[in-house]
């Protein structure tokens, strides 16, 4: 490990016993390269670390020794767009990391695995499993050429690979292991193998039991093989931009969903007859006989049904007019903690829609926030929200806001009502302590200032944990939303807040698009697809990237990042 410079960013880690620590590539680069291209050695120092992000740094060739057995702790590791190879991550990834959830490798160029991974040297053979936690890995932006039968063996619960944008030639190719007496990753839902050199697809691709989303556009295929209709749970697919020979085949990937395509292929490519549309039926029978067999009741359902949703991630370096949050120093004393986000082209106008969303959001209120005692959700029409926008602190009797359902009025005397409206509540239901909503008062007793989002009209839009505005109340007209959760307990807490409040807002965003009449379409592709199952109706909803930065500009925090939104990838595929 190197030591070379000073590293303030590892000491106040240290003496703050942070659980999270972000550098940023273009900071260190110089104390990096200095050091010989690794970590620093005071990064074992921090055995309560778990979650680590250095990327960007072109300088960081090597993690140096022991970076696993002084990290313990560590669930998420992100190290993109570095320049380390095989030989660097070795030493450092050299023992198991038994905690670890997430790997990010993506963009450093790699040409073959590390061994701990199942790259050449991999002398597991029956040995513990280094990552048995991993569920998300990300290798895409390397050069990859193949992977071997290893990587099953050491992530053995992988839910997610990401491998687009490498040179694979082959696919599953020798990702999988011989038969034995356990299926291959049996949990992995997500593949992603677009951008690669793939020329062979193969039949092998079915024993991946768990497979929901499957990405491998923009390869060398000229067919696909009719095994993939054998995977049971296939539900996403992507095979655009592949030199396909079947002209019909290809026309359909670009146009039809996915349950069209494999009707397609399970038939060989042909229009069914009578007799074929009689076995295929049978089929279906006993494929949905045995899913229910292995374990598939109602709640199976539900997740395969929940496998469909898609939301698609806006970077801000796509993103023309990026929305972003300052955050002045006030706030620290008071509720340091925010996430934001903006999400695009929900549908709220059918039936009860706009009912169903703020009763998910009252919900998660009493849930996940435990009653707004560790976070608080606010939601906002983004047409209505001026930017830019401020996270700030003023005193009570100087604090104005007009709260939903009420006229404008000073947080002291907003507080004050609640409080009397509380207690006269207590007595009503006979009941010692005040209860439920009301607990979340509690939190700023005794506060000089109160935490508010401010817009750039000076309004404030945002009085957490009490309320939000009037100003930038949601209508059933509503499409665009500006997400905002704090908490005065940890950034951690409001990601994980936001992760469950996007999943829940795509499921009841798929179900007004469901119950939603289509419009017209292609009569050709009607005729290849089957009627209403074009893609269009199947569209993600667009998550834009917020950057949440101090008073200098110096970012704080970017949601959703590349480590975000891995609690609910099973249930959400995300496209970034």
């Amino acid at each position: 490990m190197a030591a070379a410079g000073p590293w303030p960013e590892l000491e106040a880690a240290a003496r703050e016993r942070r659980r999270e620590l972000c550098l940023p590539g273009a900071a260190v680069a110089e104390r990096v390269a200095a050091g010989g291209g690794r970590l620093p050695a005071a990064l074992l120092a921090l055995p309560l670390l778990q979650s680590l992000e250095l990327s960007g740094c072109a300088a960081l060739r090597e993690l140096g020794p022991g970076v696993a057995a002084a990290l313990p702790a560590l669930h998420t590791l992100v190290l993109r767009q570095n320049a380390l190879g095989p030989a660097g991550l070795g030493e450092g990834l050299g023992g198991p990391l038994p905690a670890l959830r997430l790997l990010d490798l993506s963009g450093n160029g790699l040409e073959a695995l590390p061994a701990a991974l199942g790259g050449a040297g991999d002398g597991a053979g029956d040995a513990a499993p280094a990552f048995p936690q991993l569920r998300g890995l990300n290798l895409s932006g390397n050069r990859l050429r193949e992977l071997g039968p290893g990587l099953a063996r050491a992530a053995p619960q992988l839910q997610e690979l990401l491998l687009s944008g490498n040179r694979l030639r082959a696919l599953p190719g020798g990702l999988l292991p011989p038969a034995g007496p356990a299926a291959p990753f049996p949990l992995l839902s997500r593949l992603d193998a677009a951008d690669n050199e793939v020329a062979e697809l193969g039949p092998d691709i079915a024993a991946l039991p768990a497979l929901k989303s499957l990405d491998v556009a923009n390869n060398q295929l000229r067919e696909l093989p009719s095994a993939l209709a054998d995977c049971p749970r296939l539900k996403e697919a992507n095979f655009r931009g592949n030199p396909l020979r079947d002209k019909r085949l290809e026309k359909m990937v670009n146009g039809c969903q996915t349950k069209a395509i494999l009707e397609y292929l399970r038939a060989g490519g042909r229009g069914k007859g009578k007799a074929e549309s009689a076995r295929e039926e049978v089929r279906k029978k006993k494929r949905e006989k045995q899913q229910k067999k292995d374990g598939g009741d109602g709640e199976q359902d539900e997740v395969e049904e929940a496998s469909r949703l898609l939301v698609k991630v806006l970077h801000v370096s796509e993103n023309p007019a990026p929305l972003v949050v300052k955050v002045s120093p006030g706030v620290k004393d008071v509720r340091p903690f925010i996430v934001c986000c903006v999400l695009k082209g929900v549908n709220l106008k059918p039936g009860n829609a706009l009912k169903r969303f703020l009763s998910m959001q009252t919900k998660l209120h009493e849930d996940i926030c435990e009653r707004r005692t560790v976070a608080t959700i606010a939601t906002h029409d983004l047409q209505l929200v001026k930017a830019p926008l401020t996270y700030d602190v003023q005193p009570p009797d100087e604090l104005k806001i007009m709260p939903l359902g009420r006229k404008e009025i000073k947080a002291k005397d907003l507080l004050r009502q609640l409080h009397l409206e509380a207690e006269e509540q207590r007595k009503q239901k006979k009941r010692q302590n005040v209860s439920g909503l009301h607990r979340y008062l509690q939190l700023l007793d005794g506060k000089d200032n109160y935490p508010c989002l401010v817009d750039a009209e000076g309004a404030v839009i945002s009085f957490p944990p009490i309320t939000n505005s009037e100003k930038t109340k949601i209508r059933k007209e509503t499409r665009d939303l500006f997400l905002e959760v704090t908490s005065n307990t940890s950034l951690q807490i409001c990601k994980d807040v936001m992760d469950t409040l996007i999943l829940k807002t795509a499921e009841l965003n798929r179900f007004a698009l469901e119950n939603k009449e289509g419009s017209g379409s292609d009569t050709e592709l009607d005729a290849l697809c089957g009627p209403g199952s074009l893609e269009p109706g199947n569209l993600p909803l667009v998550l834009e990237q917020v950057r949440v930065v101090d008073t200098d500009g110096n970012l704080k925090v970017l949601y959703p990042s590349k480590t975000d939104l891995a609690t609910v990838s099973s249930l959400l595929t995300v496209i970034r």
